[in-house]
């Protein structure tokens, strides 16, 4: 009798392939495999002009997936080593929540996002522009610290204290390469307390140079946190978002989102 066996996968150029997205993935392989390349680098290796390979290369930093060491080499950026979101909430959640980030953006004309925690990390869900001539671009899709990123912050002081411990002090933390000194997880209670105290989160700059932000939890059905809310300004008008029209509107749609989010019996 003849076992069966698996089908083979047939690995065959599609008919109609996009050069451009051909190129853009063999860079991400490249850094991936390689651990990092210089522009010349990978515009040899992709038979490409320079000039072609530095618009493939912007693109994957503004995405994340690449980022440039203190060389100029660049090398695999957060989003390269992101696994799949573990939560089936999260295309419902950005259903829901997209009404009122068009809303809010609209009525700040200032750029707003969606994140939600996985880990130690945030990833933006869904950015909606605001429509200033200078404002923050889309971020959707960004893996950033939690620790530094405003919704990450939000987020992290909405988090019973023994499962912080858990997150940055416990020895699975020592194996994911995420364990905190004790004098930086002061510094972090430190920065969290602050942002209980304060009803948000504040990043002057920490997570981007000319971006500061501003971060509200969100909440599940049964109150804890499920994600983020995010306002992004250009330094040049930080001070918006601490004034107090500005936290009025973003207090009354985080309420408005967190209703949307408990009728729809979402939780974390």
């Amino acid at each position: 009798m003849s076992v069966p066996t698996e089908p083979k996968q047939v690995y065959e150029r599609p008919r109609y392939a996009l050069s451009s997205v051909d190129h853009a993935l063999r860079i991400i392989q490249i850094l991936r495999d390689t651990g990092g390349a210089r522009l010349s680098d990978i515009a040899r290796e992709l038979d490409v002009s320079p000039s072609t390979a530095h618009r493939l290369l912007a693109m994957l930093v503004y995405r994340d997936f690449a980022i440039q060491d203190e060389s100029r080499a660049y090398v695999p950026g957060p989003s390269m080593g992101a696994a799949p979101s573990p939560f089936p909430w999260t295309r419902r959640l950005k259903q829901l929540l997209g009404p009122h980030l068009d809303l809010l953006a609209a009525r700040l004309d200032e750029t707003v996002s969606l994140m939600f925690r996985t880990g130690t990390r945030i990833r933006v869900l869904m950015t909606v522009e605001g429509g200033q001539l200078l404002r923050v671009g889309d971020r959707t899709g960004l893996v950033q610290d939690a620790r530094l990123a405003a919704g990450g912050k939000a987020i992290l002081a909405d988090l019973d204290p023994a499962f912080l411990e858990r997150l940055f002090r416990s020895q699975s933390a020592k194996f994911a390469g995420t364990y905190l000194p004790d004098a930086e997880f002061r510094r972090l209670t430190t920065t969290l307390e602050e942002t209980r105290q304060r009803g948000y989160a504040l990043n002057h700059e920490e997570t981007e140079p000319g971006v500061h932000v501003l971060g509200m939890s969100l909440h599940d059905a049964g109150g804890g946190p499920l994600a983020a809310l995010a306002v992004l300004v250009p330094s040049s008008r930080a001070e918006v978002l601490e004034d107090e029209t500005t936290l009025a509107m973003v207090r009354e749609a985080r309420t408005d989102m967190d209703l949307e989010i408990g009728a729809a019996g979402l939780e974390a």
